[in-house]
């Protein structure tokens, strides 16, 4: 890939570092008044950040509440180098550093979120905070090749009231009414809060699609529009129960239950040409409706207990497991231009994990930590279905083992400099049916990880983070071992089949991490960051065209592949920077991606889904005259195409995502909130082209977006 364009991003990036270095120069060294400082949460947070030998970024209560985000996923996306995935305002799919959904780990209350759990539907009032971790640590995990999430569900404090929200949205003229409470309990022996929260969502969807297929019959042009609303009800409740013991030693339960049940009918008419002659029964229309059902109930447990004045030791366990039922139903007019199907597919998942960890504090700032983990997954699906011309199931069980062993070594070394050395072992087995009969796949991955952070001055905000570390991303349960998925479409070279491969190893990358960072003594920080990764074993899924003429995509290890980027962040206010300015609070940060697979041909050979930069611009103002705090944020990723192979590339439009909101306290307990989420709302478009085998096929999707308008009651009782 050619490097230049790269670099000029890096030229582009030249007011943005100016204007960090300029606040940097105006801001005077602080001089230590032995005076114990109040700070607000945001400065606990950016604390926590600045004291982690590994490079961290936390999102505190008072950051999470800001903007009424309605999920955890719109928080996120303001995050550096943190990306959705799917169209503006729907996106799912949490990503950093612009890899797809898998390189990154997300942990609940430091638990593994299992498989199948939609953690960006999380609502802000269940979560205390979120943990982001650009390189990976031994006790956190090694499965981080982009960086690790963890989301800790809401905690209570002592005094703090009932809190009570009720609203709705409206999107595309429906609305989606919501409600949640938080409550905290307090006695002697212990203290206990949860979090209720129910919602009706309801959102319209409008798409076309374009296909132009060449081949030995000729040229075939489709033109397909598609008309559905989606509903869904849903209940989320999250718990925490903390029962105090001798002195030292502490229970906590953090049960957590999701309910959902959602129904999409729609309508969909179709028109196609061979050698520009209409096809029999054109137009064609078809209804269809998607019915789904999904439960998740979970139950993560941690027991810490002080064995001496300078060490603990610490139980989590974590059991529970999910169902989801979905039914797909669709009638056409003419079956050779929409097909009729009829899909039922069940999937039950159960999992249990223990994990012990030791802790020895041998003071001058030294802390010894080592644990070890084991994990047990056993899933079932079972998929009925008729499709075009075939008839067919992809039911598989399987089951996983995991076991882990770790141990790292945190050291004040000087006053200048601190390191945190650690070593992490990880094997998974995994057993399953698949259409070749019985199989089992082991791996195994030792990964050694070192950090270290130098302060120029031990008094002075400025420091240096450093990470050398090995990283993994080990294959699911349905990569490996998923039978045929038979396609509701039309199957073709851009709408395949799929099938597991129980043959693939785990991608493993080396990763080198560097950034400088400035804390500002009234808050706020600039940094930049720069990372590369090498990966070795890269799974893509390959589309090959069968002697049946069917075409399947499967998964591979096909190659090696590098990616590498900077990261910029400039958190802080106006009147830092300049003079009598406004006191408003400024968050922008500015990232930039390359990468390339290095079996596949350039140009467009990257990784997937991985834009060339992300970039948020936001603010927040309070009005001095009356209570109203207003605010906003403009999220941007690039259109870009990549290549999976020498016949066949996708494409992304850009997405530009507007977000206003404003936030009015009628009194201490009592405040009303609008949000505008998606503002200038855009089509988002995406195309595959299949080139080979004496086929060439182009196919473009264009779906539409809507502007999502929130008001929200916010009360504290």
């Amino acid at each position: 890939m050619n490097s230049f364009p790269f670099a000029r991003r890096l030229v582009a990036t030249f007011p943005f570092v100016c204007t960090a270095v300029a606040v940097m120069a105006q801001t005077a060294p602080t001089v230590d008044m032995g005076r114990v400082e109040v700070t607000s949460g945001r400065d606990n947070d950016t604390q926590q950040r600045r004291e982690s030998t590994a490079s961290k970024i936390v999102i505190g209560r008072e950051e999470i509440e800001r903007q009424g985000d309605s999920n955890l996923g719109e928080i996120l996306k303001r995050m550096p180098g943190i990306t959705l995935g799917g169209a503006p305002g729907r996106g799912s799919g949490i990503r950093m550093r612009g890899l797809s959904q898998g390189y990154t780990q997300i942990l609940l209350d430091g638990q593994r979120v299992p498989p199948g759990f939609s953690v960006e539907s999380l609502t802000p009032e269940m979560i205390e905070r979120v943990e982001i971790y650009r390189a990976p640590t031994a006790e956190t995990g090694a499965q981080a090749i982009a960086g690790t999430i963890n989301i800790i569900t809401r905690e209570g404090r002592k005094g703090m009231p009932t809190e009570l929200k009720a609203g709705s949205s409206f999107q595309g003229g429906y609305a989606s009414p919501s409600a949640s409470l938080v409550k905290y309990h307090d006695a002697e022996k212990w203290t206990a809060n949860y979090t209720l929260s129910v919602n009706r969502y309801a959102a319209p969807d409008h798409s076309e699609n374009d296909l132009t297929r060449t081949n030995s019959a000729g040229t075939t042009v489709r033109h397909r529009v598609s008309d559905s609303h989606y509903g869904r009800e849903g209940m989320n409740a999250t718990a925490r129960l903390q029962l105090k013991g001798d002195p030292g030693e502490t229970l906590t339960l953090m049960p957590f239950v999701a309910l959902s049940q959602g129904r999409t009918p729609g309508v969909m008419q179709a028109t196609e040409t061979l050698n520009d002659v209409a096809a029999v029964g054109n137009p064609a229309t078809a209804n269809n409706e998607n019915k789904n059902h999904f439960a998740v109930a979970r139950l993560n447990g941690q027991w810490r207990r002080k064995l001496s004045a300078d060490s603990n030791m610490e139980w989590k366990f974590n059991v529970g497991g999910w169902n989801s039922h979905n039914e797909f139903q669709q009638s056409s007019t003419n079956p050779l231009l929409i097909p009729r199907v009829a899909e039922d597919s069940h999937v039950q998942d159960r999992s249990a994990n223990l994990s012990g960890k030791y802790t020895n504090v041998m003071g001058g700032g030294h802390q010894w930590v080592s644990g070890a983990e084991v994990e047990s997954v056993r899933r079932t699906q079972s998929v009925v279905g008729a499709y075009q011309a075939v008839s067919g199931s992809a039911d598989y069980s399987a089951s996983s083992m995991r076991y882990a062993m770790y141990s790292q070594d945190e050291w004040q070394l000087t006053p200048k400099w601190s390191s945190h050395v650690g070593a992490r072992y990880e094997g998974l087995t995994t057993e399953g049916n698949t259409s070749t009969g019985l199989v089992t796949n082991n791996n195994s991955v030792f990964t050694p990880l070192l950090h270290a952070m130098w302060r120029p001055n031990p008094d002075s905000r400025d420091q240096v983070r450093m990470s050398l570390t090995r990283s993994f991303k080990t294959p699911t349960m349905p990569t490996l071992l998923a039978r045929r998925t038979y396609t509701r479409d039309e199957n073709s070279a851009t709408n395949p089949d799929v099938s597991g491969n129980p043959n693939l190893k785990p991608e493993v990358a080396t990763g080198v991490d560097v950034a400088i960072e400035r804390y500002l003594p009234q808050g706020g920080v600039l940094s930049a960051s720069a990372f590369h990764r090498r990966v070795q074993n890269l799974i893509r899924n390959v589309t090959t065209q069968e002697s049946s003429g069917r075409w399947l995509s499967s998964p591979q290890n096909i190659s090696e592949a590098v990616t590498e980027g900077i990261e910029l962040e400039a958190k802080f206010r106006m009147d830092q920077w300049i003079a009598d300015a406004p006191h408003i609070d400024l968050r922008n940060n500015l990232s930039f991606y390359r990468s390339r697979v290095l079996s596949i041909m350039g140009p467009d050979n990257r990784l997937d889904q991985q834009p060339s930069m992300t970039a948020n611009l936001g603010g927040d103002y309070r009005l001095k005259t009356v209570s109203l705090t207003i605010g906003g944020n403009i999220n941007y990723n690039p259109g870009y195409t990549t290549r999976l192979s020498a016949e066949q590339l996708t494409t992304i439009s850009q997405k530009r995502v507007m977000d206003m909101y404003g936030l009015w306290r009628v009194d201490s307990s009592t405040a009303w909130r609008l949000t505008l989420s998606n503002l200038d709302p855009r089509n988002y478009n995406t195309g595959s082209v299949y080139s080979g085998n004496g086929v060439v096929e182009n196919s473009h999707t264009q779906n539409r977006t809507w502007t999502n308008v929130q008001i929200l009651l916010e009360k504290k009782l």
